[in-house]
């Protein structure tokens, strides 16, 4: 797969899209390929064997999903959509409570492959963040990472009443990383961060020329999507599935996040073009895109005692390993006794969805054995 590399952080598929069809200000994200460079970790590396073998996972079909799916009302006002299952017949030691935080543009339907396996030994919960998915989108909200994490708390304190270990990806990751670092006493027991961006959007200033360099044209773009008919327009083009942008579609954009071309079929389209039809969901996109970046993971994560778990997909190129976030997480092994991380090679931005198999590989041992550290 050919290197996407932006910014050294994680602007989502739809952003993604968003960033290179502004008429002028497209800037081709071929012309600015960057090399990723495979890291060696302490703690990494999943076989080679099973890295090609491509283990077979099953799903949860979206119809079971949006059956199952509960409503909550955040600080009596935002109607939020959750979901949780559980299967074990008998609570162990060894059972966690998880919640599962999806990314930008995605939605609970984004942990599919993960639910079912995760759920035979574990209590699941999964919740579609304000703005995505089937959660309010309300007008006129300032979308903030800081928010994203204050809803995190309080649906464990309102909802799950249990302590949790948060599992995210990408934007979520941070969300989570944000909710640990303000979360009181046991509410937040463990952290499982799977390519975790450095901001909400790449306004995130770190030190790389990369972020230097573009730092006047994503102001360009915040002033263009601020301009409601030009947002309007390039928002109606991302979210139809139909429409060719650029010269590839929706399914061929997703496919530039994943390895394994074969997770991108149409349910994947469905889940992130699905809900950006509902009310709201414009001016979602625009606030989330020109807001402030929020909180610097890099400045959070030595606050955080809690075991975590970190899974990096050695192929995304949009956290890449060798930008400044995945250099920091790359690090943190050798600095904090609490992290442990794994890259898994022939993986994307999406590790969950593009090779669950893998993901389990590492997820599910560590939740086990978590009771007993």
């Amino acid at each position: 797969m050919r290197a996407l590399t932006w910014m050294g952080m994680a602007p989502p598929p739809l952003a993604m899209v968003a960033r290179t069809t502004t008429t002028s200000t497209v800037v081709s994200l071929r012309r600015m390929n960057l090399r990723i460079v495979r890291v060696c970790v302490r703690a990494t590396a999943s076989s080679s064997a099973a890295v090609s073998g491509g283990g077979v996972v099953e799903a949860v079909e979206l119809s079971e999903i949006g059956e199952m799916s509960k409503k909550w009302k955040w600080k009596g006002e935002y109607s939020i959509n959750y979901f949780v299952k559980s299967s074990p017949e008998e609570v162990t030691p060894a059972s966690q409570t998880v919640l599962l935080v999806h990314g930008f543009g995605a939605s609970i339907p984004h942990w599919r492959r993960n639910i079912n396996a995760l759920s035979k030994n574990h209590t699941v919960y999964a919740i579609d963040l304000l703005g995505f998915g089937a959660s309010e989108k309300p007008p006129g909200f300032s979308y903030t990472m800081e928010s994203w994490a204050e809803l995190i708390l309080s649906f464990l304190e309102e909802v799950v009443q249990k302590p949790t270990i948060l599992i995210g990806n990408s934007v979520g990751s941070l969300a989570c990383v944000i909710a640990a670092s303000e979360s009181q006493g046991d509410l937040v027991k463990g952290l499982v961060l799977l390519n975790c961006a450095g901001g909400m959007n790449n306004k995130a200033v770190f030190d790389d020329w990369r972020i230097k360099l573009l730092m006047p044209l994503l102001l360009l773009i915040d002033f263009l999507l601020k301009q409601k008919r030009i947002a309007t327009a390039l928002f109606n083009r991302v979210k139809d599935r139909h429409v060719v942008i650029t010269g590839e579609n929706l399914k061929n954009i997703l496919s530039n996040v994943y390895i394994n071309k074969e997770n991108v079929d149409d349910t994947l389209v469905e889940i992130i073009a699905g809900p950006a039809n509902g009310e709201g969901a414009l001016d979602a996109f625009v606030s989330i895109l020109t807001g402030p970046p929020g909180p610097n993971p890099i400045k959070l994560i030595p606050e955080i005692t809690k075991p975590v778990l970190v899974l990096w997909g050695d192929q995304d190129g949009l956290t890449p390993l060798d930008g400044p976030v995945g250099k920091y997480f790359s690090s943190l092994p050798d600095q904090l006794p609490n992290f442990n991380l794994y890259v898994l090679e022939g993986v994307g931005h999406c590790p969950q969805d593009d090779r669950p198999d893998l993901v389990h590989e590492r997820l599910l041992p560590w939740l086990a054995q978590l009771s007993s550290t």
